[in-house]
């Protein structure tokens, strides 16, 4: 048995209005965990991310803090780009509907997916009392 499921996003030729939407952000980090049957912990953080000059044109960055770990966004709105992290200590994720969820929300037209089984060696039992 493993800890945890980390599903890492990129997706490409995405719609520049809908990745440059803070409410789309929001409401993306507060209705997946409902659709995923996750807890949220804390209201989700959006923070409007400034060019830095170099290769990062600005963009949305969000988070939120799930009971059962987070999932993030950072939006390129220039590249029609997106970069998003699902992580969670459920065993089960359910890969295909979070692509297409967000394939949709984003407008994506190509995706780059890696998903990685974490803890592969957690514990069974408390170590310490």
């Amino acid at each position: 048995m493993h800890f945890g499921e980390h599903l890492m996003i990129d997706g490409y030729g995405g719609d520049t209005e809908l990745l440059n939407s803070e409410a789309l952000v929001r409401k993306i980090l507060t209705e997946l965990p409902v659709q995923l049957g996750m807890q949220t912990l804390a209201a989700p953080v959006i923070i409007s991310a400034p060019d830095n000059d170099k290769k990062d044109p600005g963009g949305w960055s969000g988070f939120v803090v799930i009971a059962e770990s987070h999932v993030s966004i950072h939006t390129f709105p220039k590249r029609g780009f997106v970069s998003i992290d699902v992580y969670t200590c459920r065993n089960g994720l359910d890969i295909e509907t979070i692509k297409a969820y967000f394939t949709g929300s984003f407008a994506l037209a190509e995706l780059e997916t890696n998903f990685v089984l974490r803890g592969k060696k957690y514990p069974q039992q408390n170590i310490h009392a």
